[in-house]
């Protein structure tokens, strides 16, 4: 769906995380500069973003990112030079390798992010988002702060609007909406594929116990946007999945199982692979087993980064390339 679709969605989806482009005034100063709405300094510009409104520096040159998904967004627009901080303690996606060790201050984790290691960097923006939202209101008195969260639900609209407030302030816009198209091109191939595979089911396993997701959730986009047909209808859009029995997967007979990994994706390696988790008579029972149409999703993509400007293609060619087989 073309981008000037996507502009609003999320507005209308939940009143809590406006993803709004920002309102930027046109004039622009003598070095080239944009210039705020209600007359702030030259070289700022407001970003309306999921909690709240920032003025940032326009083009800021010293960045913390403390979102996966907005660093692989970052990196696709070529602003690695940018990035002066990244959440090191937590764990770095491999396709985002190039951001560990010393060239980037490590600035905590996701969830926990240094504030001592912050304040010595003193960056120019901190992009906050997902597990690191709820530090907004900490880093905002200190830091000029922008949550890119978005929703689940209408994943790519709600992507896309997020996309954008990076793309504004680096004046990228151009850039991401080009992205934006193929995605959105690429995500209509697979569709296709999609609706004429029959039902799936996503699930993750943690601790050897499995959880399902939704249409709500994370992974919801397997069915909201790429045409799957849930085979449980009404799953609790939670966190971590609903606890699902192994039982009910064999009841649920889905055609295609999707399968997260949680423990991988935040490197338990002593825990049990999914693969020997759900090696049982019960998942076996079931049409996705028995016709070897079980997926084992990339779970730094899709659990630790779910989002970002190259990540999300190759989520999409992750389902693609596994219906096609």
């Amino acid at each position: 769906m073309r981008l000037t679709t996507r502009r609003g969605t999320v507005a209308a989806l939940t009143a809590s995380l406006v993803l709004a482009l920002a309102a930027c005034s046109s004039s622009s100063t003598a070095d080239g500069g944009a210039t705020a709405d209600g007359g702030s300094d030259a070289g700022t510009i407001t970003v309306e973003h999921a909690q709240g409104s920032t003025e940032v520096p326009a083009d800021p040159q010293r960045v913390v990112v403390l979102d996966f998904g907005a660093l692989d967004t970052l990196d696709a627009l070529g602003l690695d030079d940018h990035v002066v901080g990244v959440p090191q303690s937590s764990p770095v996606p491999d396709f985002l390798s190039d951001y560990k060790g010393e060239k980037y201050t490590d600035v905590g984790t996701l969830q926990e992010p240094d504030l001592e290691a912050l304040a010595r960097l003193d960056p120019d923006l901190v992009i906050v988002g997902f597990r690191s939202a709820a530090a907004y209101p900490d880093l905002s008195k200190s830091f000029p702060t922008v949550d890119i969260t978005f929703p689940y639900t209408n994943f790519l609209d709600s992507f896309g609007e997020s996309a954008q407030i990076l793309g504004q302030i680096f004046h990228k816009e151009d850039e991401v909406d080009a992205k934006l198209a193929e995605i959105d091109a690429k995500a209509e191939e697979v569709k296709a594929q999609g609706a004429a595979a029959g039902t799936g089911m996503v699930v993750s396993t943690s601790g050897g116990e499995v959880t399902m997701y939704g249409e709500d959730s994370r992974f919801g986009l397997i069915f909201t946007e790429l045409g799957m047909t849930d085979a449980v209808q009404g799953v609790a859009n939670t966190p971590h999945g609903e606890v699902v029995s192994f039982e009910a997967v064999r009841d649920a007979n889905p055609d295609w199982l999707f399968v997260n990994d949680r423990d991988a994706a935040i490197g338990q390696g002593d825990a049990k692979p999914a693969e020997q988790v759900l090696d049982n008579e019960l998942v076996a029972a079931t049409t996705a087993w028995q016709q070897q149409q079980v997926v084992y999703l990339d779970p730094q993509r899709w659990y630790i980064a779910q989002h970002g400007l190259n990540n999300v293609p190759a989520m999409l060619d992750e389902v693609g390339q596994a219906l096609a087989r």
